[in-house]
């Protein structure tokens, strides 16, 4: 009988998956949970920034830096990914597959998104754009950080920061203060739902953390 002799298409794709930026484990689903989280993440930032109540803060940096500078706000969002990712370099912080998807894909989906989606007029319309991009928001940051393919370059600065014996929540207060700051003096929509999203997205990503974290699931499942 003859045998059939292997393709080489699934070594080849284990092999392109098997990255050093990579975590071992299920990584095909790992790789697409990951870019799903960061695709929905472009989106509902693009959801709040056309809802025109008020943008995220380092939202706020990207879209003042737009209307002063030019550009569009997801080039931006790109571009300060990359700079935020070189203060990485004395923080001794190691990016992984998904702190470089970040810088590339983010933005690319927020651009995307706003060129399809246009402003409603009716207030009751804007406000749902808010809510349902706060919480989209919420799962998507909660799905790729549950990957565990690597922080993005805002998240690994905080972390960075306080791993050198600040607080946590200090380093993220004055952070997002400080780009909120200058978002505001170039010009970026500052307002309610500002607030909403400073309030509302760390118990939401505490809430879908747990839920989409895929070193927990595994660690579960070999429980039972």
């Amino acid at each position: 009988m003859t045998r059939l002799r292997p393709t080489g298409r699934r070594p080849a794709l284990a092999g392109l998956l098997q990255s050093p930026l990579l975590p071992p484990g299920r990584p095909l689903w790992r790789v697409s949970q990951l870019l799903v989280g960061l695709v929905l993440y472009g989106v509902s930032d693009a959801m709040v920034v056309v809802s025109g109540l008020g943008v995220e803060p380092w939202d706020a940096l990207s879209q003042g830096l737009s209307r002063t500078v030019g550009l569009t706000i997801g080039i931006w969002t790109n571009l300060i990914g990359a700079a935020v990712l070189l203060l990485w370099i004395p923080l001794r912080q190691k990016p992984g597959l998904g702190t470089l998807c970040n810088v590339l894909i983010v933005g690319t989906s927020m651009d995307v998104t706003l060129a399809l989606v246009a402003g409603p007029d009716a207030l009751w319309l804007r406000w749902t754009l808010l809510i349902a991009g706060i919480v989209l928001n919420g799962f998507a940051t909660g799905c790729y950080l549950g990957a565990q393919a690597g922080p993005g370059p805002r998240d690994g600065l905080m972390t960075g920061l306080a791993s050198r014996g600040h607080r946590l929540w200090a380093v993220r207060w004055g952070i997002e203060l400080t780009v909120l700051a200058i978002g505001f003096l170039l010009s970026a929509t500052i307002g309610i739902g500002t607030l909403l999203y400073a309030f509302g997205i760390g118990p939401l990503v505490n809430f879908f953390i747990p839920l989409l974290d895929m070193d927990r699931r595994k660690r579960s499942s070999a429980r039972q």
